[in-house]
């Protein structure tokens, strides 16, 4: 699946840009846009796209703007966004001035050529700014525009040309991430990165994608039944786990049932047009198993079955029902589960599959993707 790019400007957009000189050359002069912390960090947290600061920084590294003032307010601004976990994939940055009209400087694409040619989809992507130039920038992209702050003027030719480009024209973060927010119902995905002093957990859920899933918990017999839930619920799992196996898999298995239902809850954002429930029974060979979803926002677990044996591998029994547990917290998920059989394997394998399939139910979209499957109207 093609990438997509979130472009943002910096200064007006991510930072105040001063009236007087419009240089943000001192650490009195750096202060952030109101909201845009809380509202990045939502944004990154549930939208799977790639993140460039693109920003004109005029005569930079001349007598009119030394590197010396402007790199320690940068850099403080980076280091604020990152203590707050918000990163960019790159950061450009063109030095120009405006009568230079050089092809490096936006909305001119001469440095980002290189989302031009590769595997994104710059149609379903975003230029952020308060500038003309941003939204010059987006349509020169073919991407869409989200203008912060500035009013169109009817009588401005060029404005009037850039007018359709200009998806969302607002002085409001919040607004902003409402707006991403409702856009990215198309590409349901969900990140999470885990990391305790017992595991270090990569989790990328993607509930349409049908891709190949990559699975390593060194664990061999949950990395099969997790390539089992991919399979038969339809998605796309990229599961990278380093654990405490030293000790035992228990870490290892229920961190990574938190970090798959944290991820679910993600890739399901405010479950909008799911038909939330699931249910299958599933047979292999001589086991049975029932399992019962709903995406209720409530976590809660039933489990009925006794698993002969200790281990399937290197694989607890125990935890098979620990794992259900774990992913019900952090996902929000009523389960209800049921297993006879007499054969461990079969019994675990098929609990699992069961559960893939109810996913698979409980994730498809009803007929009208905006309709809330709640008398609520929230989940």
């Amino acid at each position: 699946m093609k990438k997509r790019i979130i472009f943002l400007d910096r200064d007006g957009t991510l930072i105040k840009e001063p009236p007087e000189d419009y240089q943000v050359d001192s650490l009195e002069k750096l202060s952030l846009l109101p909201g845009v912390i809380r509202s990045l960090y939502e944004l990154q947290q549930q939208m799977d796209v790639v993140w460039v600061m693109i920003t004109n920084q005029d005569g930079l590294g001349t007598e009119s703007f030394p590197e010396e003032t402007f790199w320690p307010a940068h850099n403080k601004m980076m280091e604020l966004f990152e203590q707050e976990g918000i990163t960019f994939d790159e950061v450009i940055i063109d030095r120009t001035f405006a009568h230079e009209n050089k092809p490096t400087r936006k909305p001119e694409t001469g440095l980002v050529t290189h989302y031009m040619t590769g595997d994104y989809d710059l149609g379903n992507s975003w230029v952020v700014g308060d500038r003309w130039s941003d939204i010059k920038l987006a349509q020169n992209l073919g991407a869409k525009g989200i203008l912060i702050g500035k009013s169109l003027d009817p009588q401005d030719e060029s404005g009037v040309a850039l007018q359709n480009v200009v998806q969302l024209q607002t002085d409001s973060w919040d607004e902003i991430a409402t707006f991403l927010l409702s856009q990215n119902t198309d590409e349901r995905v969900g990140k999470v990165h885990r990391k305790t002093y017992e595991t270090d957990i990569h989790v990328r859920v993607s509930l349409d994608e049908k891709g190949t899933s990559s699975i390593s918990t060194d664990v061999g017999f949950f990395d099969h039944m997790l390539e089992q839930v991919a399979k038969h619920a339809g998605i796309t799992l990229d599961i990278q786990v380093k654990g405490d196996l030293h000790i035992d898999p228990h870490h290892t298995i229920e961190d990574t049932a938190l970090a798959l239902g944290q991820a679910f809850k993600q890739a399901l954002g405010d479950k909008r047009g799911i038909q939330r429930y699931g249910f299958f029974m599933l047979p292999m060979d001589e086991a049975l198993a029932q399992v019962a979803l709903d995406f209720s926002g409530r976590p809660w677990l039933v489990w009925k079955g006794k698993i002969p044996r200790e281990k399937v591998g290197a694989f607890p029994v125990e935890m098979t029902e620990h794992f259900f547990k774990s992913f019900c917290d952090t996902s929000g998920c009523t389960l209800n589960i049921q297993v006879e059989g007499t054969n461990a394997h079969h019994m675990i394998e098929a609990t699992f599959k069961g559960f893939a399939r109810a996913i698979k139910a409980a994730i498809a979209f009803m007929e009208n993707k905006n309709e809330m499957p709640s008398t609520k109207g929230v989940l």
